[in-house]
């Protein structure tokens, strides 16, 4: 993560690392920023997005469409009642850009899942492309924005052209103090499967 204070112009760089439990019946840890968080266990009934157990990663809907309603449903936001993807309000729209996009950061993903993701994606009101965009490794991709979120034209998540592999992101933040603003850029350098939080792959 390459982190640019806007006034200034100086460049702070970060090594973020994430251990996810596979099914959340371990702690987790996240260092973000140079912080380090931990996600204890979820209870019962408790979980995370995106699902981390193979099995109900399996059962999201591959019909682009249904995936929409079936990741709104299990927030706060409720099904379609026979409306369609259109009749999606602000926030709505907002939150399924937002799910569609934690789900395609997923490394692996069940066979035909990420595309059916992809395809919701482009059926999201207000979802933009933004050709020719690097993450901060150099590599060229493509930005997915969500209009609703402004300024959009700095704030999208990158994928290869090619592959549609997850390369980064661009994002913007504020600090506590609400005196300096950080420009975001990142780029995935590598995941693995490990039997503990904190060994390498």
């Amino acid at each position: 993560m390459k982190e640019t204070e806007q006034n200034t112009g100086k460049v702070k760089t970060y090594t973020d690392e994430m251990w996810d439990s596979v099914d959340v019946s371990k702690p987790s840890l996240t260092m973000e920023l140079g912080r380090e968080m931990w996600e204890e266990p979820a209870g019962k009934g408790g979980g995370v997005w995106p699902p981390r157990k193979w099995s109900e990663l399996k059962k999201l809907p591959q019909d682009p469409e249904k995936l929409i309603w079936a990741i709104l449903s299990l927030g706060s936001r409720g099904g379609s009642d026979g409306r369609s993807i259109s009749d999606l309000d602000k926030l709505d729209r907002y939150e399924a850009y937002w799910l569609l996009g934690e789900l395609l950061k997923n490394p692996v993903l069940p066979q035909g899942l990420r595309p059916a993701a992809y395809e919701a994606l482009a059926l999201v009101p207000g979802v933009k492309t933004i050709p020719g965009v690097k993450d901060s490794a150099g590599r060229t991709g493509v930005g997915i924005a969500h209009t609703g979120r402004e300024p959009y034209e700095g704030k999208y998540l990158i994928f290869d052209p090619a592959s549609y592999e997850f390369l980064g992101f661009r994002d913007e933040r504020i600090s506590a103090s609400g005196k300096k603003k950080y420009i975001q850029l990142s780029h995935v350098v590598d995941w693995g499967i490990v039997d503990r939080v904190k060994q390498r792959p």
